[in-house]
This record gives structure tokens, C-alpha cells and sequence, in this order.
């Protein structure tokens, strides 16, 4: 598959196994939800009566007394008792195999194609870490929100895109399914490509 680079006009073959894949819908959403999920810590809790530090015994006497009947010092009715449906911890951890990872990830970089979502430069970087150079050669992006995929973090690319709100540098090690469909351009460099070719050919 024939691509255009956006610096020297040059045009270079990409794998059409990685870029030129159908969407699956469901495999996408099955992978964003478990990524999603992993991240909730879960650890919110609340004692129900069976938890509750105290006593079981009978509080008094079933009759007689001319007081409602009780059981128990730790009913969710009373004070300081336990809570009716109390919450628990829940680990919300949902397995994603490599193959459907990888998949998921062959799916979003070939909508990224088929959607001109995708920019690619043979090198990309910055002599300085200045905002007005970073601008400078985005301009044509129109100030949209860009992902910057690099194979390593250069520092004056990360510094001069902290003051531009919708701009964000990552490491394709590092990048996640959500960084990629949550921005509306991903730029990367022909070694970046190279390297997620070889990632995602390997099945």
C-alpha cells in the first residue's frame, strides 16, 4: 500500500496487513471497554450487618417490654448498624489476549488510513523546546487535537507541546487503544510505522 509523506512528498509502501484491515466494531469496543476497566481501582467498600464489630447478642426480650422488637445491635435499622445492601470490593479485570489486542489495534490504524487520520514524516523533531516552532509545523492540522507517536520521547517536543492543550507526545511502546481514537490526527514518523509493522505483522 502506497503512502505519502507530509514533509518530503516522498512516497513509501506500508504493510497492507496493518493498514489496510477491515473495522471490527466489536472486537474495538471489547478491547477499549477492558482497557477502560482496568483502570478502576475498585476498592470501594461498606460493612453490612455481618461485618460490624459488636455483639450478636439479643438486645432484649422478644415481649414484655412494650418496645419494638429487636434482634440485633448491628441491624441496618439501628444507629452505627450495617448497611442494607452494602458495597464490596470488585476487581473489574476482563482478559484481552494478545491476538485480539493486536487485532483491535490492526483495526483502529486502518480506520486512522481509510479517515486521512493518519500523518506520516520521514523525521519529525524540533531544535528547540519552543510552543511557536511546534505550531509552526502543525499549522496545517488547523489546531486540531494530534497525537505524536515517537520511538523515543524527545524532550523539546514534550516540552514545547505542554502549553498547547490538544497535542500530546507518547512513546509507541507506551501508546494505549484510547489515545488513538480519542485524537483526531495521529502523527508519526516512518520509523514508527516501521516499528508497529513489525509488532502487528507478528500474529
Amino acid at each position: 500500500m502506497k503512502f505519502l509523506l507530509q514533509d518530503t512528498q516522498n512516497i513509501i509502501d506500508i504493510s497492507e496487513n496493518v493498514f489496510c484491515c477491515d473495522f471490527n466494531n466489536t472486537l474495538v469496543h471489547q478491547v477499549i471497554t477492558s482497557y477502560m476497566l482496568t483502570g478502576r481501582q475498585g476498592s470501594r467498600a461498606q460493612k453490612s450487618r455481618s461485618d460490624v464489630r459488636g455483639s450478636g447478642r439479643k438486645p432484649w426480650r422478644q415481649k414484655g417490654t412494650g418496645r419494638a422488637r429487636a434482634g440485633s445491635l448491628k441491624s441496618p435499622i439501628w444507629r452505627s448498624g450495617g448497611v442494607t445492601f452494602a458495597l464490596k470490593t470488585k476487581n473489574f479485570f476482563q482478559k484481552v489476549n494478545k491476538k485480539m489486542y493486536r487485532g483491535a489495534l490492526r483495526s483502529i490504524f486502518s480506520e486512522l488510513v481509510r479517515k486521512n487520520r493518519l500523518i506520516i514524516f520521514k523525521e519529525f523533531s524540533i531544535d528547540k523546546p519552543k510552543t511557536k516552532l511546534l505550531l509552526k509545523k502543525l499549522h496545517y492540522t488547523g489546531l486540531k487535537s494530534v497525537l505524536i507517536l515517537l520511538i523515543k520521547l524527545d524532550l523539546n517536543l514534550c516540552l514545547a507541546s505542554r502549553n498547547i492543550p490538544r497535542v500530546d507526545v507518547q512513546e509507541i511502546n507506551s501508546v494505549s487503544p484510547v489515545s488513538l481514537i480519542s485524537f483526531d490526527l495521529v502523527l508519526s514518523t516512518t520509523d514508527v510505522i516501521r516499528k508497529i509493522e513489525g509488532i502487528l505483522n507478528n500474529v
